[in-house]
Order: C-alpha cells, then sequence, then structure tokens
C-alpha cells in the first residue's frame, strides 16, 4: 500500500544493516515482515468511552470494572467512537479487529434490556466494519445493570436473574454468528461475569454448580464455527471479589476442555507473580484455540496500558516459537481515562506488534538446536546477545511499509485530532 506519511531513506538504509545482521543469525527479516502483517490484534472499544456505553440505564454498578482518570475528549456516541477508533487504526500498522461489548448496542434511543438485543441492534456497526474491512468480537456485559448489583448473575441463587442472563449470553452468540456471518470471518464471543464474594463464603461449590447449568443452557445450541468461536473467561479476583470469584480458571479450565470452546487468559486475571506465558502451551494441548486478553496489571487487575514489557515478550515468544498464531486470538483489554484515549489504544496495541516481531527475528531453531544438544551455555548466552539486535530498524521499516507513521511520528497526528476533534467536544 501507499503510504501517505513522507519515506525517510535513513529508514531503508537501517532496514538493509539491520536484514544483514539479522541474516547472520538465519534469520530472514522479509519473511519475519510477512507473518507479521497477517497477524491481526482485536481493538477494545471500551477504551474509547472509559467502559461507559451507550444504554444510560439507572444503575452503573461496576462488577469489577474502574476505569481511573478523567482526561478530556472522551466519546459520547457511538458515532465519535467509531471516529476515535478509525484515527487509532490510522496509526497501527496491519490490518486489525474490533472487540465491542454488548453494552455499546444502539437502540435508537429506546430501552432494550440487554435479554432482547438483537443483531439489528449492532447493524451499523457491522456496516461500518465491513466497509473498514474490519472482523468484530463480541462479549455479553454482565456488569453495570441492576441485575448485577449484587456482584452475581449467572451463578446467583435467583433462577429469574440467573435466566436473565442466560438470556442475554444467548441473545449475544447470536449476534457474534451475525458479525461472523456478515464479515466473513468468525468472531469470537467471550463470556465473562464478576461473580464473586468480597469475604470469605462457606459454599464454594453451589454457585459453581449454578455457573455450569448457565453455562450449559447458554452453550446448548450449536453454531457454525465458521461465524462464532465460544470462549469463557476467568479471573482470581476483583473489586466486590476479593476472596472468591465463581468462575476461578481451574473452573474454567476444565470447562474448555470439556465443551471443547475457547479458553480466555486475561494477562490481569492471575496472581501478580503469575505470566500467560507459561500456561499457553500446557492449554494448546487440550483445547483447539485459545483467546488472550492481552492486559498490564500493576499490583492487582489494574488494566494499565500495554507496553513492551519482559510479559509480554515472553507471551508473544510463546505464540511464534510453537506456530500458535492461527490458533490464538489476540484482543486487548485496559482502560485508562488519565492519558489520551487513541494515544492509549496506539501505544498498546503497537507494543503487543512490536513483541510479536522481535519473537519472529528470534533465532529460534538455532536456540532450539542448543537446548536439544544439551548446550544451555550457549542457549543463554545467545538469547541475551539478540536482545540487542536493531529490531527498531526493522520496525520502523514495517511502519512505513504498511503506511503508518514510523518512531514517535504518530504522536503528531494524536495531538492534531485532539485539537480538531477532542477539544470540542464539552
Amino acid at each position: 500500500m501507499s503510504s501517505p506519511f513522507p519515506k525517510s531513506p535513513n529508514v531503508e538504509k537501517a532496514y538493509e544493516c539491520a536484514r544483514e545482521i539479522y541474516a547472520a543469525y538465519g534469520v530472514d527479516t522479509d519473511t519475519a515482515l510477512e507473518r507479521l502483517a497477517g497477524v491481526s490484534i482485536s481493538l477494545h472499544c471500551w477504551q474509547g468511552d472509559d467502559v461507559g456505553g451507550f444504554e444510560h440505564t439507572e444503575s452503573a454498578s461496576g462488577g469489577g470494572i474502574q476505569a481511573t482518570g478523567n482526561y478530556p475528549g472522551k466519546a459520547r456516541t457511538a458515532d465519535e467512537l467509531r471516529q476515535d477508533m478509525e484515527q487509532a487504526y490510522r496509526l497501527i500498522p496491519g490490518k486489525h479487529r474490533l472487540n465491542l461489548h454488548a453494552m455499546y448496542a444502539e437502540t435508537g434511543g429506546k430501552k432494550v434490556d440487554r435479554d432482547a438485543l438483537g443483531p439489528e441492534h449492532f447493524a451499523r456497526w457491522a456496516d461500518w466494519a465491513k466497509a473498514k474491512g474490519l472482523g468484530i468480537d463480541f462479549n455479553p456485559t454482565f456488569f453495570a445493570h441492576p441485575k448485577a448489583d449484587d456482584g452475581l448473575t449467572l451463578s446467583h441463587p435467583d433462577k429469574s436473574i440467573r435466566d436473565f442472563w442466560v438470556n442475554h449470553a444467548i441473545a449475544c452468540r447470536k449476534i457474534g454468528a451475525f458479525f461472523g456471518q456478515t464479515l466473513g470471518t468468525p468472531c469470537v464471543t467471550n463470556i465473562w461475569i464478576p461473580d464473586g464474594m468480597k469475604d470469605t463464603p462457606i459454599d464454594r461449590w453451589a454457585p459453581r454448580a449454578r455457573l455450569r447449568e448457565s453455562l450449559d443452557r447458554i452453550l446448548g445450541e450449536k453454531l457454525d464455527p465458521k461465524f462464532n468461536l465460544d470462549s469463557v473467561e476467568s479471573k482470581l479476583f476483583g473489586i466486590g471479589s476479593e476472596s472468591y470469584v465463581v468462575g476461578s480458571h481451574e473452573f474454567y479450565l476444565g470447562y474448555a476442555v470439556e465443551k471443547n470452546v475457547l479458553l480466555c487468559l486475561d494477562a490481569g486475571h492471575f496472581h501478580p507473580t503469575e505470566t500467560i506465558a507459561d500456561k499457553i502451551s500446557s492449554i494448546l494441548l487440550f483445547v483447539d484455540e485459545i483467546l488472550l486478553h492481552v492486559s498490564r496489571g500493576i499490583r492487582w487487575d489494574s488494566d494499565h496500558v500495554v507496553i513492551l514489557s519482559d510479559d509480554l515478550r515472553a507471551t508473544a515468544e510463546e505464540i511464534i516459537r510453537h506456530g500458535f498464531v492461527q490458533r490464538v486470538h489476540i484482543g486487548l483489554d485496559f482502560f485508562d481515562a488519565s492519558i489520551n484515549r487513541i494515544a492509549a489504544w496506539v501505544t498498546g496495541t503497537r507494543a503487543m506488534l512490536k513483541a510479536l516481531l522481535i519473537a519472529l527475528l528470534e533465532p529460534t531453531d538455532r536456540l532450539r538446536s542448543l537446548e536439544t544438544e544439551g548446550n544451555y551455555t550457549a542457549r543463554l548466552a545467545m538469547l541475551e546477545e539478540i536482545k540487542s539486535l536493531p529490531f527498531g530498524a526493522v520496525w520502523d521499516y514495517y511502519c512505513v511499509k504498511q503506511g503508518v507513521p514510523h518512531g514517535a511520528a504518530w504522536l503528531e497526528d494524536v495531538r492534531r485530532y485532539e485539537r480538531d476533534v477532542l477539544a470540542m467536544r464539552k
């Protein structure tokens, strides 16, 4: 594609030098860039409006969801949110997706409760995505609703409340299939619930039995996987569920294996010393595909903007080293209202792509041979040496090739958009 941004001869010269350096390690940088271009990241709409949605219901219980900060210019309507996302997509190399929550339905001003949502309430999202060539992933919204105020949904002891949420999830699966059929790419419909207890419960089993029964009802109708892929997401703890979460990792791991649905690993949903990277190879021995929600927790599930951290690199390495690209769906899940929201999207997505590029530039076959030989000394030494290889030159070239600004040049576009568009929102 042709680039609207000026090419820099220095970028191309730096890339040529980097290509020679990587070739000495047996790495073809051109192939790495071709493979990176085939990876799509699902950008989460809720970064753009601080997880507000467009329902404007009488209750706004967070259910463990909290965006902090009051940076000006957040999206107030679906049109503004789509406009902001378009700006972010323009600054991210590659072709990516949209991750959408049910609370972003467009009902034409009419009150439509979540158990009554249908494809017609997301038609404008589908039309927009089709025009932009985007796939859509989807999420039922089990929080910020009067029937979630006590922190229980699919595991609630009141059957009428459980039924409401079961019907909501069933409706969302059909909406997901609508997206998949309309856009020609499977929609991952991911179920996460906030259910848990603030203090120590006496009965941990009964809520989980109710959750299993609810999930069985939700997934009772078989949908074509060409259109919809079902996923379930665990959590260790949250605000209001510090002592007990019904949908724990162990619960959903067992359920995903039994039902052969996707298991979602959220980087912020485990103990602070855990990393999801080590879980990927184990889980993919028992399920066909997984979903990642890439986030950055600081001391707790704080959903900070993703950066190029050691944890992120380790996650990317697991995906690339074992050829899991087609079996791992990558979505982002963070929300920061203290900084420019478009900059948050761009920073986080570019960080994920950089981590994948670094993994693609690794001389994995050579490292694996050293490991097989038992030469752990050379393995360690080489792992350290390749950290200083010029991946930045390869990344800049990729950005230019994809028609987006390289380096920090994209920040000027964000500043211009903030001045011309965001500042007008009062």
